[in-house]
């Protein structure tokens, strides 16, 4: 029996004499790649690439084809045609005649000087690895940290043994970025009384590096915050470590511990007074209930400030928290009321806004 060959037929609604077709097409290619002894696709005029701010690039899109822009950073160009093109995906962002791409979602960059909150992975004989939210996990050498006591020394074998006793995997710290190494790799440090292990407390992680919203540096990333004034009569302070690769630690305020320790003036040689003996201990303390209700309404203050594309820092978390009481007492709910996401979420928002 004979075999007949029909032609395709055009998918319906093509009309290869329309060029309207690719312009309203959802595609950000132009109809693939024109090599060489490609069939043209018959398009009589380029498409106009985007122009406009804060405009969603997506990797490999042509952003334009002037030459009088330079490329910046999320960006590449070609020789063939000469363009510059997205790496990332991210909003696009205009300095004078410099193109970038803000990632939308990115890993964390360590700068030195910036205060981290990170978690132990791996411990090794020396120095322990940390996840800090980077591409590449830190190094916190044993010789970067206080010993128990306040004892000045060289480090020694027996601390190499008992390296675990120190920081063991899984447990949270926050340090500062001391030193970086051609990979982009961070060392850190913990020698200060505000800096070391982490208890009594709550942990969460926000997103917004790119374009939205997220940690920011400012000139403090540590404080107390009073909630004396809230529903917490019992529990004055809690103290909020906003770490600026988008890790956060919220806990119970403790005299002389954390923030606290950042004002505290303590002399050298009373050193080893300031620094106890529990100071790497596990064990979390008593928290009163009443604390912990405070504590997880600011970690929704937090999660409604992402939310909304707002910045987190010591000013917008203090407005915040002090909004959301007023919200739960105005709404007739009572102190108690946590929940900050919904319409009421949007309402602290435009009220941090001034909308």
């Amino acid at each position: 029996m004979p075999i007949t060959i029909l032609q395709p037929a055009p998918p319906p609604g093509y009309n290869p004499i329309d060029t309207r077709y690719g312009d309203n097409s959802d595609s950000d290619s132009d109809g693939g790649v024109d090599v060489e002894g490609d069939v043209s696709m018959g398009r009589a005029t380029k498409r106009i690439r985007r122009s406009e701010d804060d405009a969603i690039v997506t990797p490999g899109e042509i952003i334009t084809e002037d030459p009088q822009w330079m490329r910046g950073h999320g960006t590449y160009t070609t020789i063939e045609p000469p363009a510059i093109v997205s790496s990332v995906a991210g909003t696009l962002a205009k300095t004078n005649r410099l193109l970038s791409v803000r990632p939308l979602r990115a890993r964390y960059t360590p700068e030195i000087g910036d205060l981290v909150v990170g978690r132990i992975v791996e411990v090794q004989s020396r120095r322990w690895r940390v996840d800090v939210g980077a591409a590449l996990l830190a190094q916190l050498p044993l010789s970067a940290i206080n010993l128990p006591g306040g004892i000045q020394r060289r480090r020694t074998e027996t601390d190499e043994l008992q390296i675990r006793t120190f920081f063991s995997e899984g447990e949270l710290l926050v340090a500062e970025v001391q030193q970086l190494y051609g990979d982009g790799g961070a060392v850190l440090h913990t020698r200060s009384l505000k800096y070391g292990k982490l208890r009594n407390g709550l942990f969460m992680s926000v997103t917004g590096t790119g374009g939205g919203g997220g940690v920011v540096r400012a000139r403090r990333q540590a404080f107390a915050m009073d909630i004396g004034g809230g529903a917490a009569a019992d529990a004055e302070k809690i103290d909020v470590i906003l770490g600026v690769n988008g890790f956060i630690w919220i806990s119970k305020h403790i005299e002389g511990e954390g923030p606290a320790a950042e004002t505290a003036t303590t002399a050298i040689t009373r050193v080893e007074e300031s620094i106890g003996l529990n100071v790497y201990s596990s064990q979390n303390d008593e928290i009163p209930t009443a604390t912990m209700r405070e504590i997880a309404r600011v970690r929704g203050v937090i999660e409604a400030l992402v939310e909304h594309g707002l910045r987190v820092d010591e000013e917008m978390v203090v407005r915040g928290y002090q909004e959301a009481v007023e919200l739960a007492r105005g709404d007739g709910d009572g102190d108690e009321t946590l929940y900050l996401g919904g319409a009421r979420g949007r309402r602290l928002a435009d009220a941090l806004v001034g909308r």
